[in-house]
């Protein structure tokens, strides 16, 4: 998956819902691909589509957007989803959870990094610097990434964040 065009698409949803001042509109990336976008001005809930020569791209962002992870990963019991954020593309999917546990930021890393291990990720990259824990992997059966940070907090709360990009057959 075009992880560019995950974190492009992401932005730019991010980036709409926040200024608030329109509910909907159309405009061209800079790929020169057609788009529209719509922000519920009640939820803050954004969505948008891309029409592109590879196929069409939707993005769903916003707290009441349901969770759902791949096929193996949960959240760890008792989170609060923050913001949800899921891109379907023609070549596969992202998923992006911002959430609060009230479990401990090694526990967090620790529960998605079984999980990981249990669906074939292969952990590359683990980092704990200044409260925060990050871990990173990649399946190399099919070229599916994920990553999950979670920063203590003051409070005793942990904020957090999933990201996961699935592939499907290329």
């Amino acid at each position: 998956m075009a992880r560019m065009g995950l974190i492009v698409a992401s932005g730019a949803a991010l980036m709409l819902s926040a200024c608030g001042s329109e509910t909907s509109g159309e405009f061209t990336t800079a790929d020169g691909e057609d788009a529209e976008y719509t922000v519920d001005q009640e939820t803050g809930e954004t969505s948008m589509t891309i029409n592109g020569k590879d196929g069409t791209a939707t993005l769903r962002s916003g707290a009441d957007v349901p969770v759902d992870l791949p096929d193996g990963f949960s959240l760890v019991p008792g989170s609060k989803v923050i913001t949800n954020t899921v891109v379907n593309q023609p070549d596969g999917k992202g998923t992006m959870v911002a959430f609060e546990a009230s479990a401990p930021a090694d526990t967090v890393i620790a529960h998605f990094r079984e999980q990981a291990k249990d669906a074939g990720f292969d952990i590359q990259l683990e980092m704990n610097a200044n409260g925060t824990m990050m871990i990173g992997g990649e399946r190399a059966a099919d070229g599916s990434s994920m990553s999950v940070t979670a920063t203590a907090g003051n409070d005793s709360a942990t904020t957090g964040q999933i990201i996961i990009g699935t592939k499907t057959g290329e």
